[in-house]
C-alpha cells in the first residue's frame, strides 16, 4: 500500500509539470488582451483631448465674432468639467460673449457670478470694469431715467478704489466724468422744466443741488448764471403762496 502511494505521488507531480509546460506554450486569446488593456485606461486620458478640442472651437468662434457659437462651447466646458482651469476661463468668456452680443444685463449677471465665485482671480479688475461698462452701455439720454448711469459710476469708482493701478484706471476716470456730466445735465433739464410750469421754488432747489453735487460740470456753470433770476422767482412764489394768490401753469389758483 505504501508503495502504491509513493508511485501515485510521483504520477501527480509529473502530471502537473506537464500541464504547466503546456499552459505556458498556449497563446492567450486576443480578446483577453484587449479587455486587460481597456481596464488599464484612466478616464482622464479620454477627457483631455475632448476639453482641449472644445476650448479650441470656443476660442476660434470667439475670435471670429461668432459669439453665439462660442457661448455654447464655453457653456459645455463649464458644465462638463466643473472645477477645471478651463471651466474658469469658460465662465468669464460666457460673460464676454453676452457683452459683445449686446445682452448687457445678462453679461452683468455672469460677470457678477464670476466675481462671487472667484473673488481673488487676477481677472477681477477686468470683471469690475466690464460690469461698469455694461451699465455704461445701457445709459439713457438726460431726459430719461438715470439708474444705469448711477450704477456705472458706482462700479467705476469701486474699480478705482480697489484697484487704483489697474490698466483700466484712466478709462474709468474719463467715463465717470462723462457720466457726471450726464447727471448734471438732467438736473438742469428738470430745473428748467420746473421753471416753465411755474414751480419756481422746485426749480431753484434743483439748481442748488446741481451746483453742490456736480460743481465741475458745464451744467453747473450754466446753473450759476440762472441762480439769481430763479431765486427771485422762488421768493415771489413763496409770497404768493402765503397770500393765497399763487396760480399754476394753467392759470388756476393753487389751493
Amino acid at each position: 500500500m505504501k508503495i502504491f502511494f509513493v508511485g501515485f505521488s510521483k504520477f501527480l507531480i509529473l502530471f502537473f509539470l506537464v500541464l504547466f509546460s503546456l499552459s505556458s506554450c498556449i497563446k492567450k486569446p486576443e480578446w483577453t488582451e484587449k479587455v486587460f488593456e481597456f481596464n488599464k485606461k484612466e478616464p482622464k486620458k479620454v477627457k483631455e483631448p475632448e476639453i482641449s478640442e472644445l476650448l479650441q472651437k470656443a476660442e476660434r468662434s470667439f475670435r471670429k465674432g461668432q459669439f453665439d457659437f462660442a457661448y455654447e462651447y464655453y457653456q459645455e466646458i463649464k458644465n462638463k468639467y466643473p472645477g477645471s482651469l478651463e471651466s474658469i476661463l469658460a465662465a468669464l468668456r460666457m460673460a464676454d460673449c453676452k457683452y459683445w452680443l449686446g445682452d448687457y444685463l445678462e453679461a452683468i449677471s455672469l460677470y457678477e457670478e464670476f466675481e462671487k465665485l472667484y473673488p481673488t482671480n487676477e481677472a477681477i479688475p477686468y470683471v469690475i470694469f466690464q460690469i461698469a461698462t455694461s451699465y455704461y452701455k445701457l445709459k439713457l439720454s438726460h431726459d430719461r431715467d438715470q439708474t444705469y448711469t448711477k450704477k456705472a459710476i458706482e462700479h467705476y469708482e469701486r474699480l478705482l478704489k480697489n484697484f487704483p493701478a489697474s490698466p483700466y484706471t484712466l478709462e474709468a476716470q474719463k467715463r465717470i466724468q462723462e457720466l457726471r456730466e450726464l447727471l448734471a445735465r438732467q438736473e438742469l433739464y428738470v430745473a428748467n422744466f420746473y421753471y416753465r410750469i411755474k414751480y419756481y421754488r422746485g426749480a431753484y432747489q434743483r439748481l442748488l443741488y446741481l451746483i453742490e453735487n456736480y460743481p465741475e460740470t458745464s451744467s453747473a456753470q450754466k446753473a450759476k448764471v440762472l441762480l439769481l433770476p430763479y431765486y427771485q422767482k422762488a421768493l415771489l412764489e413763496t409770497k404768493e403762496l402765503q397770500e393765497g394768490t399763487k396760480k399754476d401753469f394753467w392759470g388756476e389758483k393753487v389751493p
